[in-house]
């Protein structure tokens, strides 16, 4: 079982940055591929960047390509989402999610773990 915490959400102005991380608990974090999640007030929750479990695959949604990055460092068991060029619309509550041996896949119903959720807020 994985235990994902993340950290790191706030609120900015437009054009910020910030870098969220998630940390998992268990001594297998490398075997997991991990995603970013967001679900802004009154949508469906969406893909934003994932990251295959060997760390060789990496995609983005297309609303976040260029902007964002997702790494992975497995030695301290965490997976960042540095987030630049801030935009309004990336106001969202954002998940991060492990999927077992996966590619980093955008369909959410690949992982079996996921986190709390952090709110970042971006304002005009």
């Amino acid at each position: 079982q994985v235990q994902l915490v993340e950290s790191g959400g706030g609120l900015v102005q437009a054009g910020d940055s910030l870098r969220l991380s998630c940390a998992a608990s268990g001594r297998t974090f490398s075997s997991y591929a991990m995603g970013w999640f967001r679900q802004a007030p009154g949508k469906e929750r969406e893909f934003v960047a994932g990251i295959s479990w060997e760390g060789g695959r990496i995609y983005y949604a297309d609303s976040v390509k260029g902007r964002f990055t997702i790494s992975r460092d497995n030695t301290k068991n965490t997976v960042y989402l540095q987030m630049n060029s801030l935009k309004p619309e990336d106001t969202a509550v954002y998940y991060c999610a492990a999927d077992l041996y996966g590619n980093g896949s955008p369909n959410e119903r690949t992982y079996r773990y996921w986190g709390q959720g952090t709110q970042v807020t971006v304002s005009s």
